[in-house]
C-alpha cells in the first residue's frame, strides 16, 4: 500500500491521549511527512480535522529538514526489522505476527535500558 493511502486510517486510529488538563486529545497537534506524503486532497483532509502538517513537497523542498523527527521511526523499524522472524513475515495470522513485535519490542526496551 502506498503511503498516500494508509495516513488517513492511521490517524484515525490514534486512541485518545489522556493531558495533564482538559480533556482527552482526540487527534495529533502536528502531522510531519516527507514527499510520499504530498498530495492537496491529504493536506485538505488534515486541515479539515484541525492538524498541522509538515509535509515537504515535490520538487520544491528538500526531505533533510525532516530528518530529525524521521530518524526515531526510522531507527525503530530498524531494530525490529533487526529481529528475524520479523524481517520476513513468517506468520499467517496478524495476532501471531502482532504477539512477536511486542516480545521483540520488550526486548529491545530491555537491551536499551540495561546499557
Amino acid at each position: 500500500m502506498h503511503d498516500n493511502l494508509g495516513l488517513e486510517p492511521l490517524v484515525r486510529g490514534i486512541p485518545p491521549i489522556r493531558s495533564r488538563r482538559g480533556p482527552r486529545r482526540r487527534r495529533p497537534g502536528k502531522l510531519h511527512g516527507d514527499k510520499g506524503y504530498d498530495y492537496d486532497h491529504l493536506r485538505r483532509w488534515l486541515r479539515a480535522r484541525g492538524i498541522r502538517h509538515r509535509i515537504a513537497r515535490k520538487g520544491i523542498e528538500s526531505s533533510k529538514r525532516l530528518g530529525r523527527h524521521r530518524w526515531v521511526v526510522g531507527r525503530t523499524v530498524s531494530w525490529l526489522a533487526g529481529c528475524r522472524r520479523l524481517h520476513r513475515r513468517y506468520e499467517r495470522k496478524a495476532e501471531h505476527f502482532l504477539a512477536f513485535v511486542g516480545i521483540a519490542a520488550a526486548l529491545i526496551c530491555h537491551r536499551r535500558l540495561t546499557k
